[in-house]
Protein backbone atom coordinates (compact mmCIF):
# COMPACT_ATOMS: atom_id res chain seq x y z
CA UNK A 1 0.00 0.00 0.00
CA UNK A 2 1.45 3.37 -1.07
CA UNK A 3 1.68 6.25 1.38
CA UNK A 4 -1.11 8.44 0.01
CA UNK A 5 -1.74 11.71 1.79
CA UNK A 6 -3.12 14.99 0.49
CA UNK A 7 -1.49 17.90 2.32
CA UNK A 8 -3.90 20.49 3.73
CA UNK A 9 -3.51 24.27 3.43
CA UNK A 10 -0.53 23.65 1.14
CA UNK A 11 -0.18 26.98 -0.68
CA UNK A 12 -1.03 28.99 2.44
CA UNK A 13 1.59 27.16 4.50
CA UNK A 14 4.36 27.50 1.92
CA UNK A 15 3.57 31.21 1.36
CA UNK A 16 3.53 32.02 5.07
CA UNK A 17 6.79 30.16 5.77
CA UNK A 18 8.37 32.90 3.63
CA UNK A 19 11.06 30.50 2.45
CA UNK A 20 14.65 31.65 2.12
CA UNK A 21 16.14 29.70 -0.83
CA UNK A 22 19.42 29.12 1.02
CA UNK A 23 17.75 28.44 4.38
CA UNK A 24 17.40 25.39 6.61
CA UNK A 25 13.88 24.05 7.17
CA UNK A 26 12.71 21.26 9.45
CA UNK A 27 9.44 19.44 8.79
CA UNK A 28 8.71 17.56 11.99
CA UNK A 29 5.83 15.55 10.50
CA UNK A 30 7.09 14.86 6.99
CA UNK A 31 4.43 12.21 6.19
CA UNK A 32 4.34 11.61 2.44
CA UNK A 33 6.38 14.79 1.82
CA UNK A 34 3.41 16.81 0.54
CA UNK A 35 4.51 20.04 2.20
CA UNK A 36 8.20 19.13 2.22
CA UNK A 37 8.36 18.63 -1.53
CA UNK A 38 7.14 22.21 -2.07
CA UNK A 39 9.68 23.53 0.43
CA UNK A 40 12.48 21.59 -1.28
CA UNK A 41 11.50 23.01 -4.70
CA UNK A 42 12.14 26.51 -3.35
CA UNK A 43 15.60 25.74 -1.93
CA UNK A 44 18.86 26.32 -3.84
CA UNK A 45 22.11 24.36 -3.51
CA UNK A 46 22.88 26.02 -0.16
CA UNK A 47 19.46 25.20 1.28
CA UNK A 48 18.61 22.12 3.36
CA UNK A 49 15.37 20.37 4.20
CA UNK A 50 15.29 18.13 7.30
CA UNK A 51 12.36 15.73 7.56
CA UNK A 52 11.31 13.82 10.68
CA UNK A 53 8.60 11.20 11.09
CA UNK A 54 8.13 8.42 13.59
CA UNK A 55 6.40 6.30 10.94
CA UNK A 56 8.90 4.20 8.97
CA UNK A 57 6.52 3.97 5.99
CA UNK A 58 6.39 7.78 5.83
CA UNK A 59 10.17 8.04 5.74
CA UNK A 60 10.39 5.51 2.89
CA UNK A 61 7.78 7.34 0.83
CA UNK A 62 9.27 10.77 1.55
CA UNK A 63 12.67 9.59 0.38
CA UNK A 64 11.19 8.46 -2.93
CA UNK A 65 9.29 11.72 -3.45
CA UNK A 66 12.02 14.14 -2.40
CA UNK A 67 14.85 12.38 -4.25
CA UNK A 68 13.05 13.19 -7.50
CA UNK A 69 13.35 16.92 -6.72
CA UNK A 70 16.90 17.29 -5.38
CA UNK A 71 19.30 15.76 -2.88
CA UNK A 72 19.29 18.73 -0.48
CA UNK A 73 17.40 16.87 2.22
CA UNK A 74 18.02 14.58 5.18
CA UNK A 75 15.38 12.28 6.69
CA UNK A 76 15.19 10.85 10.19
CA UNK A 77 12.87 8.18 11.59
CA UNK A 78 12.22 10.09 14.80
CA UNK A 79 9.52 11.89 16.77
CA UNK A 80 9.59 15.66 16.38
CA UNK A 81 9.99 15.97 20.16
CA UNK A 82 13.61 14.86 19.53
CA UNK A 83 14.31 17.56 16.94
CA UNK A 84 17.13 19.07 19.04
CA UNK A 85 19.22 15.90 18.98
CA UNK A 86 18.71 15.73 15.20
CA UNK A 87 19.90 19.32 14.75
CA UNK A 88 22.80 18.74 17.13
CA UNK A 89 23.95 15.65 15.24
CA UNK A 90 23.96 17.75 12.04
CA UNK A 91 25.89 20.50 13.87
CA UNK A 92 23.06 22.96 13.20
CA UNK A 93 22.33 25.58 15.82
CA UNK A 94 19.42 27.57 14.39
CA UNK A 95 17.04 27.02 11.45
CA UNK A 96 15.01 29.28 9.17
CA UNK A 97 11.72 27.47 9.62
CA UNK A 98 9.76 24.73 11.32
CA UNK A 99 6.62 23.01 10.06
CA UNK A 100 4.29 20.70 11.99
CA UNK A 101 1.27 19.14 10.28
CA UNK A 102 -0.36 17.34 13.20
CA UNK A 103 -2.83 14.49 13.20
CA UNK A 104 -3.01 11.26 11.24
CA UNK A 105 -2.30 10.72 7.56
CA UNK A 106 -4.84 9.26 5.16
CA UNK A 107 -2.44 6.35 4.69
CA UNK A 108 -2.49 5.51 8.40
CA UNK A 109 -6.28 5.63 8.50
CA UNK A 110 -6.69 3.55 5.36
CA UNK A 111 -4.09 0.92 6.25
CA UNK A 112 -6.37 -1.33 8.28
CA UNK A 113 -3.51 -3.27 9.89
CA UNK A 114 -2.52 -0.12 11.80
CA UNK A 115 -5.77 -0.17 13.78
CA UNK A 116 -6.47 3.58 13.53
CA UNK A 117 -9.91 3.28 11.94
CA UNK A 118 -13.25 2.13 13.25
CA UNK A 119 -14.17 1.24 9.65
CA UNK A 120 -11.86 -1.79 9.43
CA UNK A 121 -11.55 -4.80 11.72
CA UNK A 122 -7.99 -5.04 12.98
CA UNK A 123 -5.94 -5.41 16.13
CA UNK A 124 -6.29 -2.45 18.48
CA UNK A 125 -3.05 -0.60 17.75
CA UNK A 126 -2.96 3.10 16.69
CA UNK A 127 0.82 3.44 17.14
CA UNK A 128 2.44 6.01 14.86
CA UNK A 129 5.80 4.62 15.96
CA UNK A 130 5.59 0.92 15.12
CA UNK A 131 8.49 0.19 17.49
CA UNK A 132 6.60 1.54 20.51
CA UNK A 133 5.60 -1.08 23.08
CA UNK A 134 2.48 0.87 24.10
CA UNK A 135 -0.70 0.73 22.02
CA UNK A 136 -4.43 1.42 22.19
CA UNK A 137 -4.85 -2.19 23.33
CA UNK A 138 -3.03 -1.31 26.57
CA UNK A 139 -5.27 1.70 27.21
CA UNK A 140 -8.51 -0.18 26.58
CA UNK A 141 -7.50 -3.17 28.69
CA UNK A 142 -5.58 -1.59 31.59
CA UNK A 143 -6.82 1.97 32.22
CA UNK A 144 -9.28 2.42 35.07
CA UNK A 145 -12.84 3.58 34.43
CA UNK A 146 -11.95 7.09 35.60
CA UNK A 147 -8.82 7.22 33.43
CA UNK A 148 -10.79 6.12 30.36
CA UNK A 149 -13.53 8.64 31.09
CA UNK A 150 -10.96 11.43 31.44
CA UNK A 151 -9.21 10.86 28.10
CA UNK A 152 -12.55 10.47 26.26
CA UNK A 153 -13.72 13.76 27.70
CA UNK A 154 -10.45 15.71 27.51
CA UNK A 155 -9.36 14.57 24.04
CA UNK A 156 -12.70 14.14 22.26
CA UNK A 157 -15.43 15.97 24.22
CA UNK A 158 -17.28 12.65 24.21
CA UNK A 159 -20.68 13.28 25.83
CA UNK A 160 -21.03 9.58 26.68
CA UNK A 161 -17.52 9.22 28.12
CA UNK A 162 -18.68 7.84 31.48
CA UNK A 163 -20.96 5.18 29.95
CA UNK A 164 -18.40 4.12 27.34
CA UNK A 165 -15.72 3.79 30.03
CA UNK A 166 -18.09 1.78 32.21
CA UNK A 167 -19.06 -0.56 29.35
CA UNK A 168 -15.40 -1.10 28.39
CA UNK A 169 -14.43 -2.01 31.95
CA UNK A 170 -17.41 -4.37 32.33
CA UNK A 171 -16.76 -6.05 28.98
CA UNK A 172 -13.09 -6.73 29.64
CA UNK A 173 -13.99 -8.60 32.85
CA UNK A 174 -15.15 -11.41 30.53
CA UNK A 175 -12.25 -11.25 28.07
CA UNK A 176 -9.62 -8.90 26.69
CA UNK A 177 -10.78 -6.42 24.04
CA UNK A 178 -8.39 -7.06 21.16
CA UNK A 179 -9.89 -5.68 17.93
CA UNK A 180 -11.31 -2.45 16.60
CA UNK A 181 -14.71 -3.99 15.80
CA UNK A 182 -15.00 -5.47 19.29
CA UNK A 183 -14.48 -1.97 20.66
CA UNK A 184 -16.95 -0.45 18.18
CA UNK A 185 -19.65 -2.87 19.33
CA UNK A 186 -19.05 -1.95 22.98
CA UNK A 187 -19.30 1.76 22.14
CA UNK A 188 -22.55 1.18 20.24
CA UNK A 189 -24.01 -0.63 23.26
CA UNK A 190 -22.95 2.21 25.55
CA UNK A 191 -24.47 5.05 23.49
CA UNK A 192 -28.30 5.18 23.49
CA UNK A 193 -29.95 4.39 20.14
CA UNK A 194 -31.28 7.92 19.67
CA UNK A 195 -27.83 9.43 20.08
CA UNK A 196 -26.29 6.86 17.72
CA UNK A 197 -28.57 8.00 14.92
CA UNK A 198 -27.11 11.51 15.00
CA UNK A 199 -24.49 12.68 12.51
CA UNK A 200 -21.17 10.84 12.49
CA UNK A 201 -20.00 7.38 13.48
CA UNK A 202 -20.60 6.65 17.19
CA UNK A 203 -17.02 5.43 17.66
CA UNK A 204 -15.33 8.42 16.01
CA UNK A 205 -14.62 10.39 19.19
CA UNK A 206 -13.48 7.40 21.21
CA UNK A 207 -11.02 6.38 18.51
CA UNK A 208 -9.71 9.94 18.31
CA UNK A 209 -9.11 10.06 22.06
CA UNK A 210 -7.39 6.67 22.09
CA UNK A 211 -5.09 7.68 19.23
CA UNK A 212 -4.08 10.91 20.98
CA UNK A 213 -3.38 9.06 24.24
CA UNK A 214 -1.54 6.19 22.53
CA UNK A 215 0.88 8.61 20.87
CA UNK A 216 1.03 11.18 23.70
CA UNK A 217 0.25 13.82 21.09
CA UNK A 218 -0.95 16.65 23.31
CA UNK A 219 1.89 16.50 25.83
CA UNK A 220 4.54 16.24 23.11
CA UNK A 221 3.18 19.31 21.33
CA UNK A 222 2.99 21.27 24.59
CA UNK A 223 6.57 20.33 25.52
CA UNK A 224 8.11 20.97 22.08
CA UNK A 225 6.71 24.19 20.61
CA UNK A 226 8.59 26.71 22.73
CA UNK A 227 11.84 24.76 22.24
CA UNK A 228 11.37 24.99 18.48
CA UNK A 229 10.87 28.75 18.70
CA UNK A 230 14.13 28.95 20.67
CA UNK A 231 15.98 27.31 17.75
CA UNK A 232 14.69 29.71 15.09
CA UNK A 233 16.95 32.28 13.44
CA UNK A 234 15.82 35.93 13.58
CA UNK A 235 13.03 36.32 10.97
CA UNK A 236 12.65 32.54 10.85
CA UNK A 237 9.11 31.22 10.98
CA UNK A 238 7.20 28.35 12.56
CA UNK A 239 3.98 27.05 10.98
CA UNK A 240 1.68 24.61 12.79
CA UNK A 241 -1.40 22.92 11.33
CA UNK A 242 -3.77 21.48 13.92
CA UNK A 243 -6.91 19.35 13.62
CA UNK A 244 -8.10 19.42 17.23
CA UNK A 245 -9.28 22.31 19.40
CA UNK A 246 -6.93 21.37 22.23
CA UNK A 247 -3.93 21.35 19.87
CA UNK A 248 -4.95 24.72 18.46
CA UNK A 249 -5.26 26.17 21.98
CA UNK A 250 -1.74 25.00 22.82
CA UNK A 251 -0.32 26.68 19.70
CA UNK A 252 -2.32 29.85 20.31
CA UNK A 253 -1.31 30.06 23.99
CA UNK A 254 2.38 29.32 23.28
CA UNK A 255 2.53 32.02 20.61
CA UNK A 256 0.70 34.43 22.91
CA UNK A 257 3.19 33.86 25.75
CA UNK A 258 6.21 34.18 23.47
CA UNK A 259 4.75 37.46 22.16
CA UNK A 260 4.46 39.03 25.63
CA UNK A 261 7.17 41.47 26.67
CA UNK A 262 6.13 41.52 30.33
CA UNK A 263 4.47 38.99 32.64
CA UNK A 264 4.52 41.08 35.82
CA UNK A 265 1.21 41.49 37.69
CA UNK A 266 -0.75 44.54 36.44
CA UNK A 267 -0.42 46.23 39.83
CA UNK A 268 3.42 46.01 39.85
CA UNK A 269 4.92 49.54 39.85
CA UNK A 270 7.88 48.52 37.67
CA UNK A 271 8.73 45.51 35.49
CA UNK A 272 10.95 42.98 37.23
CA UNK A 273 10.26 39.86 35.14
CA UNK A 274 12.90 40.42 32.44
CA UNK A 275 10.55 38.76 29.95
CA UNK A 276 11.36 39.74 26.37
CA UNK A 277 9.10 39.52 23.34
CA UNK A 278 10.46 36.67 21.20
CA UNK A 279 8.10 36.48 18.23
CA UNK A 280 5.60 38.40 16.19
CA UNK A 281 2.41 36.56 15.37
CA UNK A 282 1.83 36.42 11.61
CA UNK A 283 -1.68 34.91 11.80
CA UNK A 284 -3.83 36.88 14.24
CA UNK A 285 -6.59 34.39 13.48
CA UNK A 286 -5.91 30.85 12.29
CA UNK A 287 -5.97 30.22 8.54
CA UNK A 288 -8.65 27.72 7.50
CA UNK A 289 -9.32 25.92 4.24
CA UNK A 290 -10.95 27.63 1.27
CA UNK A 291 -14.26 26.41 -0.11
CA UNK A 292 -12.38 24.86 -3.04
CA UNK A 293 -10.13 22.86 -0.72
CA UNK A 294 -13.05 21.84 1.49
CA UNK A 295 -14.77 20.39 -1.58
CA UNK A 296 -11.66 18.47 -2.63
CA UNK A 297 -10.33 17.27 0.73
CA UNK A 298 -12.66 16.34 3.56
CA UNK A 299 -9.74 16.19 6.01
CA UNK A 300 -9.25 19.94 5.67
CA UNK A 301 -12.53 20.80 7.47
CA UNK A 302 -10.97 20.93 10.94
CA UNK A 303 -7.53 22.21 9.88
CA UNK A 304 -6.19 25.43 11.38
CA UNK A 305 -2.85 27.03 10.49
CA UNK A 306 -1.01 29.40 12.82
CA UNK A 307 2.33 31.04 11.97
CA UNK A 308 4.80 33.08 14.03
CA UNK A 309 8.11 34.79 13.21
CA UNK A 310 11.16 35.00 15.47
CA UNK A 311 12.24 38.54 16.33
Amino acid sequence: MNFQHKPVLLSETIDLLNINPSGIYLDGTVGGAGHSSEILKKLNDQGLLIGLDQDKDAIKESNLVLSQISDNFKLFNNNFKNFEEVLDCLDIDLVDGFLLDLGVSSYQFDNKERGFSYRYDAKLDMRMDQDSSFSAYDIVNTYSKDELKKILWDYADEKWAARIAEFIVNERKNKKITTTFELVEIIKKAIPAGARRKKGHPAKKTFQALRIETNNEINILRDTLDRMIDRLKPNGRIAVITFHSLEDSIVKDTFKYKFLDCICPPQAPICTCNKKREIKIITRKPITASKEELDLNNRSHSAKLRVAEKI
